[in-house]
């Protein structure tokens, strides 16, 4: 019963098998391959419109380089406090910008709202020589509490940023999980929303080790393609993170993968609700469950084998758990998560 990230998953057969097809034969390095030639026309046919994509390895570096591309060195980037950019990348957002700064909005399951936003760029000192700049508007899809921004809200958070003058970036390390979930189309939630650029995730959604940079707005791609190879992302072998990418959007496997993670999640948010002492501590929308529940339950669940991290994860104390589901999660494991929650809230009370 293993719930602490979609990062444990297995690779899906498909991706394997693809990745096995590119070592059948030599390819041209450093993305001049059939493989990496052919994800432009894949993806804007996906997006519905022409694009640029760059293949890198880790989420780090796609967003560490997209927001790169989208902010000067003495620029500012807004996200939600607990966004991936602000909390987790070691400072590469800063690192690859050449010192932009990163600046936390509160942010209720991790969605900006407009308000909080129009108050953070009125006190910004847009034009102030001797302030930081905004520049860049990062938003989480889904968010890091498993919320889903719609259209509606994306175009009202875009529509500040544009009149600010503020780039528009989405970190979708799960933004299949929100399509799947939304049932809106890429380009929905993305460039018709505002959208610049798009981290597009495919590793924790059954890739080996493949992500990939979108940029709707393609002016930025000869500067990209610079920084790309200067960050070390320009593989000589690119043929094998271009196939996984390949695959992952061929046919639709990677909505088919999604769905199989959020159906899962929705089977497993459904049981716990209904355990006495739980709820939930945010909706779950996509493959992210936060539910709280007598400390107890929590302890049992760890002694009985179920692997989760308490949220927020530094207090060792937290009665909210994280749950995450996974493409290969199998309903054995979520039944067996509920069975073992109610039992242990049944020996509690």
């Amino acid at each position: 019963m293993d719930f602490r990230s979609d990062n444990v998953a297995s690779a899906a057969p498909e991706i394997v098998e693809a990745v096995a097809e590119a070592a059948r034969a030599s390819a041209t390095p450093y993305g001049g391959d059939p493989w990496t030639e052919g994800l432009e026309p894949a993806f804007s046919a996906l997006f519905e419109t022409e694009v640029s994509v760059f293949p890198v390895v880790t989420g780090t570096a796609a967003n560490a380089l997209a927001v790169a591309a989208l902010t000067p060195p003495w620029g500012v980037i807004y996200a939600a406090r607990d966004a991936h950019v602000e909390n987790d990348e070691c400072g590469a957002p800063e690192f690859m910008t050449g010192g932009a700064k990163v600046a936390g909005i509160e942010a209720p399951f991790g969605k900006i709202v407009p308000q909080a936003l129009e108050a953070a760029l009125a006190a910004a000192g847009a034009g102030e020589v001797h302030w930081s700049q905004p520049a860049c508007l990062s938003l989480t899809q889904p968010t890091e509490m498993g919320q889903v921004y719609t259209p509606d809200e994306l175009r009202a958070l875009t529509g500040i940023a544009r009149r600010h003058g503020l780039a528009v970036h989405m970190d979708g390390a799960r933004f299949g999980n929100a399509v799947a979930a939304g049932g809106e189309s890429p380009a929905a939630l993305t460039w018709q929303a505002g959208v610049d650029a798009l981290s597009f995730g495919a590793t924790k959604n059954g890739a080996l080790a493949a992500e990939a940079i979108v940029l709707f707005d393609r002016s930025r791609a000869a500067d990209l393609a610079f920084r790309h190879k200067r960050a070390g992302q320009l593989l000589s072998k690119m043929r094998f993170v271009s196939a996984q990418l390949a695959a992952y959007v061929r046919g639709g496997l990677w909505l088919g993968l999604a769905e199989r993670a959020n159906r899962q999640a929705r089977r497993l948010a459904a049981g716990l609700e209904a355990v006495p002492g739980a709820s939930l501590a945010a909706p779950a929308e996509a493959n992210e469950i936060f539910v709280t529940l007598p400390a107890a339950v929590i302890d049992g669940l760890a002694g009985a084998g179920v692997l989760f991290y308490r949220w927020p994860e530094t207090d060792p104390g937290a009665t909210t758990i994280r749950l995450v589901t996974r493409h290969d999660t199998e309903e054995g494991e979520v039944d067996a998560l509920i069975e073992t929650a109610r039992r242990l809230a049944a020996e509690a009370a």
